[in-house]
């Protein structure tokens, strides 16, 4: 079948136990996966079926004027196929392609049926030189659904001269932007580059640091296009640039500003804020940016820590996530205003003299409440003291100034039993400072309890359950449920004036007595 003119004839041989080789199926495979952008012609020599309409030569003579019937015949026939139809169009300028050109591309080359959300198509010249074309989806792609860095998922793909080299280059691009897809054509590589040569290569980190750079860019660029056309893609993409800032400390403050979060000022499902309009917002005597961690926005409102910083109308934002809580220690500060943890530490809110006064003078004045609640709560709290940032809970739990957050806590235990290593777990680990608001009538009941009677079984049921009730609304785990039940049911029995533990009625086998009224006649 090969032709007579002038040229070069290639025969190989292939090994017994590369029968494969010769399979037709497996050679367009290999054509369309490693030689589909080849500046020249590649041709298969292959079988094709066509399908024509034959008259029937089993059917009854038709009548006069009528149309013979006719039936579907099968012919097959060897030719030379064209397996590199498509053009590689990142070779042309980008002025030259159109909008439909690369949506087409994208479709064909990534097998995808979304339309993409952005595009970037450039060059690089000077020491290293080579192409890229780079898009955003629009969705989240089918393997990334159920594991959000898939291996299988085949984000770069890897040309030299054209030549398909290869998809799974880790180096080519950090683990954090697994979504976004895309084709690096370098002229400057050898055919027969492999991993190890690429991790030595210096042209590596070049090619790394300008497809993240340009990345960022169309992530900025959406986000010029409007909140609404943003939040399509936060909504699907943002837990990849939090694992960014986790991961790439080079770029976090880029994609700080590309975070959006829930906050207190954000009515609404999707209401969300980004942490430059939330310095735009802040108040002139408002030092840092506050925020505060919980199982979702409704358990994060609900958080009693924020009662003061609601009454001085500063805005908090709300971690929903463990990731979050990563991501916000690992960007520490944004535009010199320093990210706080609104249930941690001491945080250094305006507070006028006479306030200061009327704390000082509560210290001393709960000093006895406070020693007994820590003797009592033993294992639990590392501290009890007065409270400054309460309005209306009577206690709070909030952890030191490297404490773990309640939500991070359930992370880790649950880490931990699902790597069978429960016993690694730090026993301390839910300890917290206790903080009372003095103001709060629970707490003044508590002083008086304490000072009347303070080894009572009453007194210490009822700091156990101020505990209690305090670490729910904090989003903490309370070790034991049953206990608690118990001191809730106390409590109920008692503003109903009978016991806990108090036998219920038996009933009784014997029919009810009926009473009859009589009069005696004399």
């Amino acid at each position: 079948p090969f032709p007579t003119a002038a040229g070069t004839r290639i025969t190989l041989h292939l090994k017994e136990d590369c029968d494969e080789y010769t399979d037709e199926f497996k050679l367009r495979e290999m054509l369309r996966r490693y030689s589909s952008f080849i500046g020249f012609p590649i041709k298969l020599w292959a079988e094709k079926t066509d399908y024509v309409q034959e008259v029937d030569p089993d059917a009854e003579p038709p009548a006069e004027g009528e149309e013979p019937k006719m039936k579907t015949v099968a012919k097959t026939s060897t030719d030379w196929e064209l397996m590199n139809s498509q053009k590689p169009i990142w070779l042309r300028p980008p002025k030259e392609v159109n909008e439909t050109e690369y949506t087409e591309f994208y479709k064909s080359t990534f097998r995808a049926y979304d339309e993409p959300l952005a595009k970037t198509h450039f060059s690089l010249e000077g020491q290293v030189e080579f192409k890229a074309l780079l898009y955003i989806p629009s969705v989240v792609p089918f393997e990334l659904n159920r594991d959000m860095f898939n291996e299988a998922s085949k984000a770069i793909k890897l040309y030299v001269k054209r030549v398909f080299i290869n998809d799974k280059f880790e180096e080519l691009m950090p683990r954090w932007l697994t979504f976004v897809r895309g084709i690096v054509d370098s002229e400057d590589l050898p055919l027969n580059v492999g991993r190890e040569i690429l991790q030595k290569s210096k042209m590596l980190s070049v090619i790394n640091k300008r497809l993240v750079r340009k990345s960022i860019d169309m992530f900025s660029e959406i986000e010029e296009q409007g909140e609404e056309e943003y939040l399509k893609f936060w909504n699907n993409f943002g837990k990849y640039l939090k694992v960014g800032i986790v991961e790439d400390a080079d770029n976090k403050d880029a994609l700080g500003k590309l975070c959006r979060f829930y906050s207190s000022k954000c009515e609404g499902k999707d209401g969300v804020t980004s942490l430059a309009k939330y310095i735009e917002g802040m108040k002139e005597d408002q030092k840092d940016i506050y925020y505060v961690t919980g199982d979702g926005r409704a358990a994060a409102e609900r958080s009693p820590v924020l009662e003061r910083l609601k009454a001085l109308d500063y805005e908090v934002l709300f971690l929903t996530e463990p990731l979050d809580e990563l991501m916000i220690q690992s960007l520490d500060s944004y535009d010199g205003k320093s990210l706080t943890d609104a249930a941690k530490g001491d945080l250094d809110l305006p507070v006028d003299e006479e306030t200061k006064a009327k704390k000082e003078e509560a210290t001393k004045d709960l000093e006895e409440v406070c020693d007994w609640l820590k003797s009592a709560l033993t294992g639990k709290v590392t501290k009890v003291e007065v409270s400054t940032r309460l309005t209306d809970s009577p206690a709070a739990l909030v952890q030191g100034a490297y404490g773990m957050s309640p939500t991070m806590q359930r992370y880790m235990k649950a880490q931990a039993v699902a790597s069978g290593q429960e016993d690694m777990l730090n026993a301390n680990m839910n300890q917290a400072t206790m903080e009372l608001n003095p103001d709060h009538p629970i707490t003044r009941q508590l002083r008086t309890m304490v000072e009347s009677s303070p080894d009572a079984d009453a007194t210490k049921n009822f700091g156990s359950l101020i505990y209690d009730t305090a670490a729910l609304a904090g989003g903490y785990s309370i070790d034991d449920p049953a206990e608690f039940a118990s001191r809730v049911t106390a409590l109920m029995g008692g503003n109903l004036g009978v016991s806990a533990a108090a036998a219920p009625e038996e009933p009784s086998d014997e029919p009810p007595t009926e009473e009859v009224a009589a009069e005696i006649v004399e």
